[in-house]
């Protein structure tokens, strides 16, 4: 399927069913763009407690190399519905001619468990990072390996002491036909991208594992081991020496002719040859240098994320400060423009107190109180007379009501003050309105 397919597909998918689909798309077509073994579906999960809900998955291989060649490993990604909020959940799903095989990351049912999943976050964890841990993971241990096959054998070299067929036990590189492993592909026509080459955030392995003895070139691989502590050969008491894998059949896994040589002879004869020392040391130091760097890398990577979010936390505040900085600039600028305001007004009233203060003249209150232009002069005038008038009105009437003025007087007064005031009151409306002033 193309792109545009898986697209429409995730669309249809996440469309009323996930809380955030635009982030749940973005990170899955960003997961099918860099890993095009994986297909998008949408099928029903069923969860422990019997719940079943749809949800979209990611089924398919990804890439794992593996001394020089690139296997295909089977996984399916289960997106939740509130992704990223979530981690998803990884299975590994073996073909018919695999099985699982168990360890730390993964589980007897094919669930994968990762630091990775564990330390989920919605700002800094995707499907694709998801991913590239899960490809480094499973480089340094693979989680299947094919069945093993019956083949009819020779007699090994060791039938009493190392059977070549006794469980628990796992063939020396080159002896066996059967891989471990899907079958490899060459690195030059895989398709996939390249993988990163961190080393994964997880912890260190555990201790090196004994040598295990040579068997026959015929006995294939036998099953998974069943015994807590394999037999070691006589020579290897108290070394920590580490099983390597078994040489595959590819082409690009180039085999020194030396040590298939010595793997023949030690075969044929019986007996271990340094080359059989040599490379058990170098797996040895091998595992163990590659334990240090994963140690390294881990207190590495949990000290820059620590740094990460203390820049983010530092950026954080100095955004707030340089507001706060700012806020009192500008509050600073306005208390300096209102008290220039204030010295100016202080400074006129000192002088009109000075000219009070020097006048000999007694001060004409009709004088004192001037206006800006003969506009507002006028409204003053105006509003000045409408006030005595309103005032003179009441007055009448207070005689009348004392009976000191008769009732013809006191209409013809009223009347003649009332269209007074109506002319003065009709004026201040015209002046209001010229000036633009409300009321």
């Amino acid at each position: 399927m193309s792109l545009q397919a898986h697209e429409q597909v995730v669309s249809q998918a996440v469309a009323n069913r996930y809380q955030n689909a635009d982030k749940t798309k973005m990170d899955v077509m960003t997961a099918l763009h860099n890993y095009r073994g994986l297909v998008p579906k949408l099928e029903k999960f069923v969860f422990n407690d019997g719940i079943e809900r749809e949800l979209l998955n990611l089924a398919g291989t990804i890439p794992v190399r593996f001394k020089g060649s690139v296997y295909n490993i089977p996984v399916c990604i289960w997106v939740l519905d509130n992704h990223p909020f979530s981690p998803p959940m990884v299975y590994v799903k073996p073909t018919p001619d695999m099985l699982i095989k168990a360890s730390r990351h993964v589980d007897q049912n094919g669930k994968v468990f990762l630091p990775y999943l564990h330390e989920w976050n919605l700002n800094s964890s995707d499907l694709v990072g998801l991913i590239q841990i899960m490809i480094m993971v499973f480089n340094e241990m693979p989680p299947v390996y094919s069945k093993p096959k019956t083949h009819t054998t020779t007699a090994s070299p060791y039938p009493t002491s190392f059977p070549g067929n006794m469980p628990g036990y796992m063939p020396m590189p080159g002896v066996g036909p059967n891989l471990p492993y899907p079958a490899p592909q060459p690195p030059a026509t895989s398709g996939y991208p390249p993988y990163p080459t961190q080393p994964p955030a997880y912890p260190p392995t555990s201790t090196p594992y004994p040598v295990y003895p040579p068997t026959s070139s015929g006995g294939g691989l036998p099953t998974m081991p069943q015994m807590a502590t394999p037999y070691p050969p006589p020579y290897t008491a108290g070394m920590p020496y580490s099983v390597y894998p078994p040489v595959t059949s590819n082409p690009s896994t180039q085999t020194s002719a030396t040590e298939t040589s010595s793997t023949t002879s030690a075969t044929s004869t019986g007996t271990i040859t340094e080359e059989h020392i040599r490379a058990s040391l170098i797996s040895a130091v091998s595992d163990r240098v590659r334990a240090k760097l994963r140690d390294s890398y881990g207190g590495c990577q949990a000290e820059v994320s620590v740094l990460r979010q203390q820049q983010s936390d530092l950026n954080e505040g100095k955004t707030k400060l340089e507001g706060l900085l700012n806020k009192l600039d500008q509050e600073q600028t306005e208390l300096d423009k209102n008290m220039r305001i204030l010295r100016e007004r202080e400074a006129e009233m000192k002088s009109a107190i000075a000219r009070l203060s020097s006048a000999t003249e007694p001060l004409d209150l009709d004088e004192a109180v001037t206006t800006t232009a003969p506009l507002y002069k006028q409204l003053l005038n105006a509003y000045a007379e409408d006030q005595a008038t309103q005032d003179a009105i009441y007055h009448l009437g207070e005689a009348l009501r004392r009976d000191v003025i008769d009732l013809d007087c006191f209409l013809k007064h009223v009347r003649s003050l009332s269209r007074k005031q109506f002319q003065l009151r009709a004026t201040m409306i015209k002046c209001r309105a010229k000036g633009n002033m409300a009321g």
